[in-house]
């Protein structure tokens, strides 16, 4: 194995240990008071709100699916040998990266942190679901190329969640920040880098 080949596959692998524990990481809350789990910053309002919570638990139930199901779809195996399972991962893909991003797209209104947040949360909900659009367009019209391409950003901007995860710990915990402006930083840094590193990585494919 060269060693462009052993990186690769080692990116992959940490790829998928992320995907996996960060897809199912929403299940620990599963039963939790309010206060004790992902809404423990929001306003009683918006937790009497059923439409609020039923958009807050799609989002972020169904993107876990989607950060699951999606890295599986970047294995050249899978895609030649069990090419069915292939195209029924990457439907159940598209459909819980539609559902969970227009459910984001609303939720992002409310973020925590004012203005700054909601629209760095907004503008990953909207290029998260314009990326995929794209990528089921494409792969409609036979254009496996397009397709690839357009998979590769939409994946890049679904592991905003796992750089989300990673964000917070170092910049509250390690750098002493609190949480708010660390907030309104990370809400932009969690997919900006995501989108630029696909490009990167797209265009040193292509040449």
């Amino acid at each position: 194995m060269d060693l462009k080949k052993g990186r690769l596959n080692t990116g992959y692998f940490f790829l998928g240990l992320f995907a996996i524990f960060i897809g199912l990481y929403p299940l620990r809350f599963i039963g939790l008071p309010y206060e004790q789990s992902l809404l423990g910053s929001k306003s009683e309002t918006l937790l009497n709100s059923s439409i609020y919570l039923a958009a807050f638990y799609t989002h972020i139930f169904l993107g876990g699916l989607a950060l699951i199901t999606g890295f599986s779809q970047f294995y050249k195996r899978l895609r030649i040998k069990r090419l069915a399972l292939h195209r029924i991962l990457g439907k159940i893909y598209i459909g819980a990266v539609l559902l969970s991003g227009f459910a984001g797209l609303g939720i992002a209104f409310f973020a925590t942190g004012g203005i700054i947040p909601a629209l760095g949360f907004g503008g990953l909900a909207i290029l998260w679901l314009y990326t995929t659009s794209n990528a089921y367009t494409s792969i409609k019209k036979i254009d496996i190329d397009a397709h690839q391409r357009w998979m590769i950003r939409s994946y890049a901007l679904c592991f905003a969640a796992v750089a989300l995860r990673l964000y917070l710990p170092l910049f509250t915990g390690l750098m002493h920040m609190e949480f708010i402006p660390a907030y309104k930083i990370i809400a932009w840094l969690c997919w900006v880098p995501n989108i630029l590193i696909a490009e990167i990585f797209i265009v040193r494919r292509l040449s």
